[in-house]
């Protein structure tokens, strides 16, 4: 692409292509399913569902934010399938009182019909090459912790004086796709949510956890369902070795061994034999010595350590969720508002990822936020604009601030 060539003009803006990826039946029938739409008057769910995405693709701070920047643009907005434009007590009061139950069957329903539209954007091979020899599928499961303020959310406090949620995800890591969540409050321990994260895994398929997540009815579980499970071993587990396994004379893998628990209870809730991995692990450039357990007897030892190596990418996941959109500054107070933002929040994420796929991105994700953000009222060919800008060789740079980003021939 030329240095200073423009944008290719469109007829539509930015923000209402991205909302046009979201089909016109969906938020109607999904506020129906909910009741919503009984308490919608001048404010419509799909009013709400544009002005809480908005909120996300610009970063707003407060309700007064996202309210004048709306009114501000009232024109292109109402083109938008007629969304309107909220004022600051209708926004805040449909982020209380309508259930965000819409918001949470909105982003599943919306990656089923993106998954029929292009099988390829949900089954395709997004992940390490390592996890591409797989011809099963590769799940992760972990949680992050989204501080909250403590002073005026109670309910959602989980030390003295402090207050978080949590979102327990189940993330396939050859998509890099949710493939479930939970919107909790930071109080409840991971190893309560393991099994109702990882219900929807079928026979066959490979989940990975950190020992946060280690609860051996849980594993037992799996087993049963002839499940595939990688975890780290607790450092205070009781074991017995009952058989050992050769390992290369050179190379990272210190042992690999045939255990069984120790302990009564534990071996009451899970009494066959499981499989303890001990090898070197490269962390953050520095060689660390991990032990790993898992119920896979026959692969090699250092295909149960890359495995759980790649647990590292709902990390990242995590990381493009949190620092690119708006998961710090929230519109509201109660759980039902903040579960709102988390689930808009995943809803937008989806929506980029998807621009991404069918644009062939090939650059960071928060670059990608970036050019959408820079041009959400303008009338430039989305996908055109990001298939110039991704494949572009000349960098863009930020000024005084995020919302000043400016890229060469923007106008």
């Amino acid at each position: 692409m030329k240095k200073h060539q423009a944008p290719t003009a469109g007829k539509l803006t930015v923000l209402r292509q991205v909302c046009n990826y979201i089909p016109p039946y969906l938020v109607p029938k999904i506020a129906h399913q909910t009741g919503v739409d009984e308490k919608a008057r001048t404010f419509s769910p799909w009013s709400h569902t544009v002005s809480l995405g908005y909120a996300q693709l610009t970063h707003a701070l407060s309700l007064n934010d996202v309210c004048d920047g709306l009114q501000l643009n009232s024109g292109p907005l109402s083109a938008i399938r007629a969304a309107t434009a909220p004022t600051r007590n209708n926004l805040s009061h449909a982020n209380k009182v309508r259930d965000a139950a819409m918001a949470e069957t909105l982003f599943w329903e919306e990656l089923k019909y993106l998954g029929d539209l292009s099988p390829g954007f949900v089954s395709g091979r997004a992940g390490k090459k390592f996890l591409r020899k797989f011809k099963r599928k590769i799940h992760a499961i972990d949680s992050t912790t989204i501080p909250l303020i403590a002073s005026c959310m109670d309910w959602a406090k989980h030390r003295r004086r402090k207050a978080a949620a949590k979102c327990h995800l189940r993330l396939d890591l050859q998509s890099f796709l949710p493939r479930f969540a939970i919107i909790d409050t930071a109080r409840q321990a991971d190893a309560k949510r393991a099994r109702e994260v990882c219900a929807g895994v079928k026979e066959g398929e490979i989940v990975i956890f950190d020992k946060a997540y280690v609860d051996f009815d849980h594993l037992w579980d799996m087993e049963q369902r002839e499940v595939i499970w990688v975890t780290r071993a607790k450092e205070n587990l009781q074991f017995k070795v009952v058989g050992q396994m050769p390992v290369p004379a050179e190379g990272k893998v210190v042992a690999d061994e045939l255990v069984g628990l120790k302990n009564p209870g534990s071996q009451q809730k899970y009494p066959e034999l499981m499989r303890r991995v001990t090898a070197w692990v490269e962390v953050d450039g520095k060689e660390q010595l991990m032990t790993f357990l898992t119920n896979q007897l026959t692969w090699s030892p250092s295909t149960i350590v890359e495995l759980y190596r790649c647990r590292w990418e709902i990390e990242v996941f995590f990381k493009q969720l949190k620092q690119t959109l708006q998961l710090a500054d929230f519109l509201g107070t109660s759980a039902n508002a903040v579960r709102w933002q988390i689930w808009t929040a995943l809803l937008i994420y989806l929506l980029l990822r998807y621009l991404a796929y069918l644009s062939n991105w090939a650059h960071s994700f928060s670059r990608l936020f970036a050019i959408i953000r820079t041009g959400l009222w303008r009338k430039w060919h989305l996908l055109s604009l990001l298939e110039r800008y991704g494949t572009a060789n000349s960098h863009f740079r930020y000024l005084s601030h995020p919302e000043q980003a400016y890229f060469p021939g923007f106008a």
